[in-house]
């Protein structure tokens, strides 16, 4: 699609008399602001002189890992010239904004059993009324209120100032995995809280809930898995609400403060790939629910997939936005989808500001499924990431990767729009990361969306259950949830920074993998749902020693969940022999759209492969995670990408003015803020994904 733009309809665009709210010196909220618009209203960086930005300071928050499988993704917040961010082993820390000098630190794992010690923490929230001043500080499972002025817990929030969101669900959840990776929205004195789930069987329910910010008392829940009696109810099977989880919004979430309404996107059902055991349309699985912010009562939802099987949650917060319509400004909110598409309803209403359609899909091979006879399309805008991968997008960087991926690609099920998960291997274009990622989207006064997006295949392929393993062994309980991850000989997963498990044989003892097991670690859920013996059962055959006689003479143990008659043999990229994608460039791009008018005003490349560049291929774009800053003074920042440099570009044109490398990949989305009248951008710099070092430092960019 060639991008539309105008010079001279966009100067007049962007002269037009826009009411701009006055300058604000703070990054106070997740993303910028209650609405997640990832815009400052700051202006003394401009086109003309963001060629002149310098380091202004760094500091290194420690914990990177030597394996380099630890991150950073914070988006930090500052607020009257106090930066509060998290380290790669979730440390909160508190600096100066002006200097980077560290004013106090608080260790979650300091704690008695707290979570803490690696993982991922998206950012902080911050309320406060009149001098009461709270952070709100996620790690793991718990929830923490912290006094911003010391780093110490407030003791009258829940228990010795944290709260265990495991606690709460409306059903019984011992031994699940819960992480909330995300912050939470505030609202008046409540903190509506996202949270990550485990994404097989068993895993919780992924209700809505709303806390006190003072006492950490659960002020009301929505149940994504409806209860009988509840609207939705009837989409899943009549006990779903005691047995399947997920269902969950751990991308985040924005409020409307004037109009008192959350919105709140929410990801797939577990098992994300086989859903024979959960039939129906699996509201409110897999869609953008308007709920009254105070009493979590339902307004409206909007469905983007049907009983999801390719794992499509929404990736990110929406944003709110105003556009034009017959000249008449509409408060809209806007989704962007892993596939690659940008949906902008009107707030109140849930009405969709552009056209869009039911069409019919395919449908599944795999026994016991029952596919969606239909699934929506949005017809504008257009989407901005590839829909389909057929002969004629396969990689031209050199004709042997061509001909490598001509015969992969031929070997899996022809490329077609939602096309169901198969043994034989399904294309999945945008892949699991998007299309849009968990960075989301930057939006403007005027409506311009800027949007980041990742141009890359996945291959998804099932495999049958194995049902000579008995049920409860260790093979049956590897296959059911480990093998997706780790691969189905162990061999782990680099681009998603999961190890091999044979180095793990020669460094661990039965003992330190069944510690493991009951706390998690990082990305790693907890087991403890497990029997004890099954726990056993497992943990000898990933170290790869006889089963135990505890473990073998229970091996005819009922399974602790119903048990998919498939399994995954994982998340894996679409790569050509050299390891580069395997779709034809660009592989990462960016994206101004007007919301107003549904038209691209422009479309760049975004990253590149240094080796590539030197063969005489021109950039090529490459995969990013972490989403754009932009600027009342015209400029666009944007780290993201894995070749490890931080961009600006003019909002207006897209034309790139200023890169610079970084310590590590910069996979979080940047903040700006001004201290004294000097405007800083600062970014967490932690690598750690899809092959690229890890690092720990927080480096701030500004004029000499």
């Amino acid at each position: 699609m060639r991008p539309f733009f105008s010079a001279s309809s966009f100067f007049v665009f962007l002269c037009a008399s826009v009411a701009l709210p006055a300058a604000d010196q703070n990054w106070a909220a997740y993303l910028g602001d209650a609405g997640a618009t990832h815009y400052s209203t700051l202006t003394q960086l401009t086109p003309a002189n963001v060629a002149r930005l310098q380091p202004a300071w760094t500091y290194h928050s420690g914990g990177a890992d030597a394996n380099n499988r630890s991150q950073i993704q914070c988006n930090p917040l500052v607020i009257e010239g106090v930066l509060y961010g998290t380290s790669p082993k979730l440390v909160l820390f508190a600096l100066d904004a002006a200097t980077g000098r560290e004013l106090w630190r608080f260790d979650p794992t300091a704690v008695a059993g707290s979570a803490g010690g690696g993982g991922v923490s998206r950012g902080l929230a911050w309320w406060q009324e009149g001098g009461e001043r709270r952070l709100m500080f996620s790690a793991g499972r718990f929830l923490h209120a912290i006094d911003p002025a010391t780093g110490n817990p407030i003791a009258t929030f829940g228990s010795g100032g944290r709260i265990d969101l495991l606690d709460g669900l409306d059903r019984d959840v011992t031994g699940m995995s819960l992480a909330s990776t995300t912050p939470g929205a505030i609202f008046r004195d409540l903190i509506i809280m996202p949270m990550r789930l485990a994404e097989t069987l068993p895993a919780a329910p992924g209700h809505i809930r709303a806390f006190d910010v003072r006492t950490g008392a659960r002020r009301w829940i929505f149940h994504t898995i409806p209860f009988p009696g509840e609207p939705g109810h009837e989409t899943w099977p009549a006990d779903a609400w005691e047995k399947s989880g997920a269902a969950n919004c751990w991308a985040g979430l924005v409020v409307d403060h004037t109009r008192g309404i959350a919105f709140v996107p929410t990801g797939s059902a577990a098992f994300d790939f086989w859903g024979g055991d959960r039939h129906g349309d699996n509201l409110y699985a897999n869609c953008l629910i308007a709920l009254d912010a105070a009493t979590g009562k339902r307004k409206w939802h909007f469905q983007f997939v049907h009983h999801d099987l390719w794992d499509r949650d929404l990736p990110a917060p929406p944003v709110l936005c105003e556009v034009t319509r017959g000249g008449k400004k509409i408060a809209a909110v806007a989704q962007v989808t892993k596939s690659g598409h940008v949906w902008v309803f009107d707030r109140e209403t849930g009405e969709s500001l552009f056209p869009w359609r039911e069409e019919p899909v395919p449908k599944s091979m795999l026994a016991g499924e029952k596919t969606a006879p239909t699934q929506p399309r949005p017809l504008k805008p257009e989407p901005f990431a590839r829909q389909l991968f057929t002969e004629e997008e396969v990689t031209n960087i050199s004709p042997e990767s061509r001909d490598a991926v001509l015969k992969r690609l031929r070997a899996a099920n022809p490329h077609v729009a939602f096309d169901p998960p198969s043994e034989r291997g399904t294309i999945v274009l945008p892949g699991f990361d998007g299309g849009a990622e968990w960075g989301g989207p930057a939006v403007d006064p005027r409506g311009v969306l800027y949007v980041n997006a990742n141009e890359m295949a996945w291959i998804l392929t099932m495999v049958p259950a194995k049902t000579a393993a008995p049920v409860g062994s260790g093979a049956a309980l590897y296959q059911q949830f480990c093998m997706s991850c780790h691969g189905v000989n162990r061999e782990g997963n680099a681009g998603q920074n999961i190890p091999p498990l044979g180095p793990v044989a020669q460094k661990m003892k039965t003992a330190d993998v069944l510690a493991l097991f009951a706390t998690g670690k990082g990305v790693m859920p907890s087991f403890g749902f497990l029997p004890d013996d099954q726990k056993r059962a497992l943990a000898d055959f990933i170290l790869g020693l006889t089963p135990s006689a505890a473990a073998s003479a229970t091996g005819k143990a009922a399974a602790p969940a119903a048990r998919s008659p498939y399994a995954t043999t994982g998340y894996n990229r679409f790569f050509d022999p050299e390891g580069y994608p395997a779709l034809r460039p660009p592989w990462g791009t960016l994206s101004a759209i007007d919301l107003n008018t549904g038209e691209y005003l422009w479309k760049k490349t975004l990253g590149e492969f240094p080796a590539l560049t030197a063969r005489g291929i021109p950039p090529t774009g490459a995969e990013n995670y972490g989403g754009p800053v932009v600027t009342a003074g015209g400029v666009l920042f944007i780290a993201a990408t894995k070749d490890e440099m931080m961009r600006a570009f003019d909002a207006k044109t897209g034309e790139k003015l200023w890169q610079t490398s970084l310590p590590a990949a910069g996979y979080a989305t940047p903040a700006t803020y001004s201290v004294n009248g000097r405007q800083f951008v600062v970014i967490a710099c932690g690598g750690g994904k899809v092959g690229t070092k890890s690092g720990d430092a927080y480096v701030a960019f500004a004029l000499p």
